[in-house]
């Protein structure tokens, strides 16, 4: 077991000798858990195969899901990767740094280990001081997934790296909770109309404003097969069975009165992830509000804070309200039905 350094950095100005602290470590292959806009990530060299290996071991993670390369400024990328298609480029300079991520094919500098196999890499510049300083500190690519157990809610806080990987790794950098709250939108530019691979804080509506037409990729429906290699895994499950319950508001909190009820008849402990609007309507169960459906950002930056609070309060079953998928909505609705097992009832 390593000897787990939990650091806390101010990030508005990022102590200097704490960020150095931590940038040897990656230089020395080591691992480093850090805050991102999104969500925290698990930082290694991205160009030392073995640095990969290491990663996907502390998370429990397959080996033929990607990792997502970090940069700190465009200069590095002329390395990493063989062209920049001019798509790419009005995107980098509309949502870099920002939670956006762009396949590219890549160099040989770039490990297979890195990539999971693939000769494409996925990349983006995190906007945050803190992950800026320490990659441009550590002189190297950042591969970062995010610093949790493969399976489990991402982390939106340095404890929930500590309650996953502790013991693990060599450093978590506290930075304080996350905005965004769900990981970057990954866009694959290879086809002739874009295919957004992953959706998060860079939205739909985003990405056509800028590019115009833009598809999702078919596999991120329920039961059909994802094009992208991470999105055929079990993803931000909390330890109780979960269930997304769609429809008007009205018929959600009814719904989820009465499968509560007959649920706690039975013994059983239920968690409810209700909205600013629902939380007073509910009469039953362990009620936490999300966030505000007039404001889904409020809801993504909340999302996988409260799955770890059910578990840390022991329900047996949770049902999680839906909500729309307009801009940022689309990613928190992902993550619930993957969360979920795709669990879902319509109402």
């Amino acid at each position: 077991m390593l000897n787990t350094q939990i650091v806390s950095v101010d990030k508005n100005r990022p102590e200097g000798y704490k960020i150095k602290k931590a940038a040897e470590i990656i230089k020395t292959g080591g691992l480093v858990a850090f805050p991102t806009e999104t969500v925290y990530g698990l930082g290694g060299n991205a160009l030392d195969e073995h640095v990969a290996k290491k990663i996907y071991a502390a998370k429990g993670r397959p080996q033929d899901n990607p990792l997502i390369v970090h940069i700190h400024s465009l200069s590095q990328l002329d390395e990493l990767v063989k062209e920049i298609p001019t798509r790419a480029a009005v995107l980098m300079d509309k949502f870099w740094p920002g939670p956006l991520t762009i396949i590219f094919h890549k160099k040989d500098i770039i490990p297979y280990s890195t990539t999971g196999g693939l000769d494409t890499v996925a990349i983006r510049m995190p906007a945050h001081s803190v992950a800026l300083e320490l990659i441009k500190e550590s002189g190297v690519p950042i591969a970062a997934p995010s610093a949790n157990i493969s399976g489990r809610p991402s982390p939106a806080c340095a404890e929930d790296v500590a309650e996953d990987l502790f013991g693990k790794i060599e450093m978590i950098l506290d930075g304080g909770p996350t905005s965004v709250g769900v990981e970057s939108t990954v866009l694959d530019l290879s086809e002739k109309v874009p295919i957004i691979l992953r959706p998060g804080g860079v939205t739909k509506e985003d990405l056509e404003d800028v590019l115009g037409c833009v598809n999702l990729d078919p596999g991120l429906a329920p039961g059909e097969k994802p094009r992208s290699p991470g999105q055929k895994y079990r993803h931000y499950a909390p330890k109780a069975q979960m269930t997304v319950i769609e429809g008007c508001m009205e018929n959600q909190v009814k719904t989820i009165q009465e499968l509560t009820k007959q649920l706690e008849s039975g013994g059983l402990k239920v968690g409810i992830m209700a909205t600013a609007q629902t939380r007073h309507l509910y009469t039953r169960g362990y009620v936490i509000s999300v966030g505000d459906r007039t404001a889904p950002l409020t809801i993504s930056s909340n999302l996988f804070t409260i799955l770890r609070k059910f578990d840390r309060l022991g329900v047996d079953r949770i049902f999680a309200e839906g909500i729309s998928k307009d801009g940022i909505g689309l990613a928190v609705m992902n993550r619930l039905y993957k969360a979920a097992g795709y669990k879902i009832l319509k109402v």
